[in-house]
């Protein structure tokens, strides 16, 4: 796997919802919170990146979000969250959506076996789907997780997947 550990900080201000995932269901949550979002974003004609973001916090909450051109004028009903992280570990995936478990798996394998820990919250980062003939859905999703030696996190309110060596 082609894990980066990246020292520079990372920040991006989103707009979307928050929610709890139900019995940790998160597929079940996140496009729940990210089709309400992006109804809410088309409806106030909000200029944006055209990238979802799903941030997963403690608790089993969890935020679907989007990074809009320009701060919102008026009150859009959307929830505005800032996420910054000093290190985090990244990966990028370019394949089937079905194939994202088991990629995820395999970092954190991998992010485990270099010593490392990763907490809460992360961020996954879903960009551009393409249709494949015969490969079905293509997608780029990226995943930045803070991350840390045993024992010892970055203490931050939002972040990546944090990571300390």
């Amino acid at each position: 796997m082609n894990l980066n550990i990246i020292d520079t900080a990372f920040t991006v201000e989103l707009y979307g919802f928050s929610g709890t995932a139900v019995n940790k269901n998160w597929m079940e949550t996140g496009f729940a919170l990210m089709n309400k979002m992006w109804a809410e974003v088309r409806a106030a004609n909000l200029p944006n990146k055209g990238i979802n973001v799903w941030v997963y916090e403690e608790m089993d909450r969890m935020f679907a979000g989007v990074e809009l051109a320009a701060t919102p004028s008026n009150d859009t009903g959307l929830e505005r969250k800032l996420v910054s992280v000093a290190r985090y570990v990244y990966y990028k995936h370019v394949g089937p959506y079905h194939q994202l478990k088991n990629v995820s798996s395999k970092v954190l394998a991998e992010v485990k076996e270099r010593g490392l820990m990763v907490g809460l919250p992360y961020l996954e980062i879903y960009g551009h789907w393409t249709e494949e003939v015969g490969n079905g859905v293509v997608m780029e999703f990226e995943m930045k997780e803070p991350c840390g030696p045993p024992g010892g996190f970055l203490l931050l309110a939002q972040g990546i997947l944090p990571c300390q060596t």
